[in-house]
């Protein structure tokens, strides 16, 4: 997959500076977070982070992976888009909405997998609603979710979260014991426990198949990775 992270770099240099998402406080940096996550150092370089998000990728059967993630698409798909993601941060909130026609449109072809990766260092509602969102989860109920907190997310509070599992039906008694069990707590520590050892940067973060794509990165180019990494796929049949 080198060849093709070399493809996408040099097709879109400016996406791997992250400068305009950053510069408008849409991407949220982490580098000055991250010795609260890890002792290790940020990467060097974008190819050194890529190397290391291969090396983790490769080192990780499937499975363990996705694990019990909430996902959309057909889980037999050769392609699978991981999305790292925080319902407080707003560009998720805007990627979230961006992202649902081309998951839909190759639905038959792909998985989306997401991933909590809550700030909570800069978004005090981020762990939260990502429990609530879990709990709605256990209930069938993740995407629909998912959908309403970023709709509503200058609303995020205790208030929004029943008013949401209210809305959709859920059993009460069951969502609120569920988003305060320590199973919800485990759920979304062993997805940042992930995000940490890829040393993800900043939410949102994708990764299809093992190739990192940045949050900032425009639709057009996830449709081309797209389909680069299946004509990459279909020529070693």
């Amino acid at each position: 997959m080198a060849n093709l992270w070399q493809w996408v770099r040099s097709r879109h240099p400016l996406v791997w500076l992250f400068t305009a998402a950053v510069g408008l406080g849409l991407l949220a940096p982490l580098w000055f977070l991250l010795p609260l996550r890890s002792a290790s150092r940020p990467p060097a370089s974008r190819e050194a982070h890529q190397a290391i998000v291969t090396e983790v990728i490769a080192a990780t059967d499937r499975a363990t992976l996705i694990g019990a993630s909430p996902t959309k698409g057909n889980p037999r798909a050769r392609v699978v888009l991981f999305k790292f993601s925080d319902f407080q941060c707003p560009y998720c909130a805007v990627t979230a909405a961006q992202m649902k026609p081309f998951v839909d449109q190759h639905q038959q072809d792909l998985l989306f997998v997401y991933k909590h990766f809550p700030l909570t260092q800069i978004h005090p509602e981020a762990l939260a609603s990502a429990k609530a969102a879990w709990a709605a989860g256990q209930q069938g109920q993740f995407w629909l979710y998912h959908d309403g907190l970023f709709v509503n997310q200058n609303r995020l509070g205790e208030a929004l979260y029943l008013e949401l599992a209210e809305a959709m039906g859920l059993n009460l008694e069951q969502f609120n014991r569920d988003r305060t069990s320590p199973e919800a707590e485990a759920a979304i520590q062993k997805d940042l426990a992930l995000a940490q050892k890829l040393q993800l940067q900043g939410t949102p973060s994708f990764i299809m198949n093992d190739l990192l794509i940045p949050g900032g990165a425009p639709m057009a180019l996830f449709e081309e990775i797209f389909t680069q990494i299946n004509q990459a796929l279909n020529s070693q049949e």
